[in-house]
Formats: C-alpha cells, sequence, structure tokens
C-alpha cells in the first residue's frame, strides 16, 4: 500500500474478532460469485443459486419511486420510517395477519435480514440460546453467532415435510432459550407449516414464557397448489406480545434491490431495535419507503400471476429431477426453490473423481453441465441440493436437460 506521492507506508496486520473470523462471507454469495466468474470468462453458465425473482418490479412501484424523486423525497427519514409507509405497513399487517399495529411497534429498515439482525443483538447475552428447525437459510446461525448467542439447530425431517414438530420443540428447549425462529414458507426447502402445526408449536411456547417467537414470512405471498398462508401470530394471537413479524418487499413484489423490510412487534422491542439501527443505517432509503407504500397497497394481482408462474416452473423441475429415478424432489409449498436429494448418487464416479456427498455433487454439475446449484449441506442438510425456481421456464428447461445429461454420465 501506499499514497500518492509518498511511497509505500507499513501496512498493518488486520485480524477479525473471533466470530466474524468464524462466520465468513455467506456461502451462497460466493457460490454466486464463483458462477458468473465462470460466465465473464466465456462459460455458459445458467445461474439457479440466488433467491432473487427475475421478475421485475411492478410498474406502478417503479412510478412511485420516480416520483418520490421528482417530490424531492430524498432526504433522511425517521429511524423506523416515514409515516406514510408505516400506515402501509399497518394496514397491511390488519389485513392479512388480522392485527393491528401502532406506529410504535412498526419497523421499516434495509431490508427484511437488518430486521433479523436488530432483533437479536439488542435481545441475546452471551449464552442465550435460540432454536431454529433446519434445513435453514445459513444467515440464521451466523446471525446468532454475530449477535452472541447459541444457535440449536432442531433437524426437520424429510418424513415430516421438513417441519418440525411439537414434540421436537418441547426437547430442543432449555432455561436458556430466548427465541424460536421459524421460516414460513421455508427458504431453502419451500414448505409451509398449517394452521394445526403452527398451534401445536405455540402450546409448547405458552408453557416456556421466556422464549421469544421470531417468525420471518418474507415469502407469504408466494404458495402453491392452493395452500392458504397462515400467519404465526394470526394463528396464536395471544403469543403477539413475544412475537416478531418480519416481512419484506423482496421477494413477492421482485424489489430485492430496493432494500426494504418491515416487521411489527412489541413497542420496547421496536425501540431498541431502532436505538441500534440509528447508529448503524439509520433511515431506509426514502424513495424505497415511498414505493414500498404502492408495493403493499396495489400489487395484489401482479404478485398473484407471478406465484402462478412459479408454480408452473416448480411443477417442471420437480417432474425432470424426479425422472432421473435418482434424484428425488418433493414438492415444495411455497417459495420459489426446489429442494431435492442426490443420496442415490454418493459413490458414483465421474472422469474427474467421485460423487462422495452434495458439494461434490454441486461442483461437478457446474464444471459438467455449467449449472449453478446449491449444496444442500450449507442449508445443514447434506446430501441435498437446492435450486432456484426464480428465473425463467425455458432457462429451467434447458438447465434441467443439462443436469439429466450429467446424471447419466455417472457410474
Amino acid at each position: 500500500m501506499q499514497i500518492a506521492g509518498q511511497g509505500e507506508i507499513e501496512e498493518k496486520v488486520f485480524e477479525p474478532n473471533a466470530v466474524f473470523a468464524k462466520t465468513g462471507v455467506s456461502p451462497i454469495m460466493a457460490l454466486g460469485e464463483l458462477a458468473r466468474k465462470m460466465k465473464k470468462e466465456g462459460h455458459d453458465v445458467i445461474l439457479l443459486g440466488a433467491g432473487e425473482p427475475d421478475f421485475d418490479t411492478p410498474q406502478n412501484v417503479k412510478e412511485a419511486g420516480i416520483a418520490a424523486i421528482q417530490n424531492g423525497i430524498t432526504k433522511y427519514t425517521p429511524v423506523h420510517g416515514i409515516p406514510e409507509a408505516k400506515a402501509a405497513v399497518r394496514r397491511k399487517f390488519e389485513r392479512d395477519q388480522k392485527i393491528i399495529y401502532s406506529d410504535d411497534e412498526i419497523a421499516i429498515s434495509t431490508g427484511a435480514k437488518q430486521l433479523l439482525f436488530n432483533s437479536l443483538v439488542v435481545s441475546l447475552n452471551a449464552g442465550d440460546e435460540v432454536v431454529i428447525p433446519s434445513p435453514v437459510w445459513s444467515s440464521y446461525p451466523a446471525i446468532v453467532k454475530i449477535a452472541g448467542g447459541t444457535p440449536v439447530m432442531v433437524h426437520a425431517s424429510a418424513a415430516n415435510g421438513f417441519k418440525v414438530t411439537a414434540a421436537e420443540l418441547e426437547a430442543a428447549i432449555s432455561p436458556r432459550t430466548r427465541w424460536l425462529m421459524i421460516n414460513s414458507p421455508s427458504n431453502p426447502t419451500g414448505a409451509v407449516y398449517s394452521r394445526e402445526e403452527l398451534a401445536a408449536l405455540a402450546d409448547v411456547l405458552r408453557r416456556h414464557p421466556q422464549v421469544w417467537i421470531l417468525t420471518d414470512e418474507i415469502y407469504e405471498k408466494i404458495v402453491f397448489d392452493g395452500k392458504p398462508f397462515v400467519s404465526f401470530v394470526d394463528a396464536a394471537p395471544d403469543l403477539a406480545g413475544r412475537m416478531l413479524v418480519v416481512n419484506g418487499v423482496s421477494k413477492a413484489q421482485a424489489m430485492t434491490g430496493w432494500r426494504i423490510g418491515y416487521a411489527g412487534g412489541p413497542a420496547k422491542l421496536i425501540a431498541a431495535m431502532a436505538a441500534l439501527q440509528s447508529q448503524s443505517t439509520t433511515s431506509a432509503c426514502s424513495i424505497a419507503q415511498a414505493a414500498t407504500i404502492t408495493a403493499l397497497d396495489d400489487t395484489d394481482e401482479t404478485v398473484a400471476q407471478q406465484c402462478r408462474e412459479y408454480e408452473r416452473r416448480r411443477d417442471l423441475v420437480v417432474k425432470e429431477l424426479n425422472e432421473t429415478n435418482v434424484l428425488s424432489c418433493p414438492k415444495s409449498e411455497g417459495a420459489f426453490y426446489a429442494f431435492a436429494s442426490m443420496e442415490g448418487l454418493v459413490g458414483c464416479k465421474h472422469a474427474d473423481g467421485v460423487i462422495n456427498n452434495d458439494d461434490d455433487f454441486c461442483k461437478y454439475i457446474l464444471n459438467d453441465a455449467k449449472v449453478a446449484i446449491v449444496p444442500g449441506i450449507i442449508f445443514g442438510a447434506p446430501n441435498y441440493f437446492r435450486i432456484s425456481i426464480a428465473t425463467s421456464y425455458e432457462l429451467l428447461a434447458e438447465a434441467m436437460k443439462r443436469i439429466k445429461s450429467s446424471v447419466a454420465k455417472l457410474n
């Protein structure tokens, strides 16, 4: 390193703290970067790794953002959102979750992930435990560790649709448990908890008043086969006083780059989260907040159309993978992923080696088929892999053709 006109300067070695040294960059993001690098080098790679809609942001939402710029809505805002955006979130929660929050019970942030982060950082002390059903999005346990807590992973079996049971939850809770962190519809499995399943979990939690519920409902609007979505707070309204309901516009409204998440919960928790956010990012983007009002109030038909297309893509991927007779892929109930087992290929050989696990399989598919998929071990599910169906039907059809061809080559 050097300063212009002054020559080289002595470099000091930077050492991250112990938690960050072990956490590292999100492995899903790292895999995506590798695949994009291959694509940039001229390889015809199909990217099926990222959890990002391929649809464009709805036109009326874009127009609302443009209008915000033209009308000068370009300044700092209150930490947890402008009043108009909070009002839209309030309407959404009352309409869909059947709960009425006051302004001091609503948070707006730069994406749903920041709300997960903020809530755990302000509530966990060293040694506190967070129960997390697995398979799970890899950021959950990482955030818990960064916040000083201990993730307690509870295996949700494929036989039970990748959903944790009341008995499994009961067995995982200890006197140090502070949160249950649950995601429905689920990333990566697409599992959707029914009202009865959530009610059974709520019965357990009523016996453990020290345990709060962090329910991530970001994929709420993406459910298939006519299955209704049920919010945890709707299934157990009496537990709303120790529940944080997290959502956002990234997935359903195809607004990942706008970076808006929102949440409803007890006022004291929301106030602590606001204090943390005021010392980090301050407020979410004013323009994106203005666009979010339209996204929450006036995109239902667009979201429904996109959901129907996701379902059509899911049917294609599930059918094609199962036709290999060695890959096994159940129908996801929601979100935009297919989660499949490759256990039947463990031990199979190819020209450059042996498939010992899901990581080997995904590397083989990337190199041979030029299709980027995500190994299940990242989600706590060895010998599984995740495919994002958030890309065009035509690209998915080509990707399935390539995967089937590569699988057929294995000995």
